[in-house]
């Protein structure tokens, strides 16, 4: 049976946002201090025995964090467009993390975002 080892970290970081469309108290500005998961899937380790460096995982995420951090969401590319719903938030850092992280024998599974300490949502793609 192949191995697979499931890396899990995570980032903070605080916004604003309004949620376009809704009819209700999202509808007005308001913020959230956000916690990010990343969860990694690793095939293969290297030569030490690690999957996906923690460290690489952690300092990727935090740079797309703190393009976000302490901002307006709706007026950051692509959420002045798309509406800043968790669930769009989630499918933003998985793509550049993606991008970023990916690579033979270890890509990005899954992103959790939660907005408070009781409503997350987990956003996957499903792999070729």
């Amino acid at each position: 049976m192949a191995a697979r080892y499931q890396l899990k970290t995570h980032v903070n970081f605080c916004a604003a946002h309004q949620l376009r469309g809704y009819e209700g108290n999202c509808a007005r500005l308001h913020g959230h201090n956000y916690r990010v998961e990343v969860e990694v899937e690793a095939t293969k380790l290297d030569e030490i025995g690690i999957g996906m460096d923690f460290r690489d995982i952690r300092a990727e995420t935090e740079v797309i964090a703190s393009e976000l951090d302490h901002r307006f969401l709706n007026e950051i590319p692509p959420f002045d467009e798309v509406n800043p719903t968790a669930e769009n938030v989630a499918a933003y850092f998985f793509r550049r993390l993606s991008t970023a992280l990916n690579r033979e024998g270890a890509r990005v599974a899954a992103i959790v975002i939660w907005e408070t300490e009781r409503c997350s949502v987990r956003y996957t793609e499903l792999s070729d």
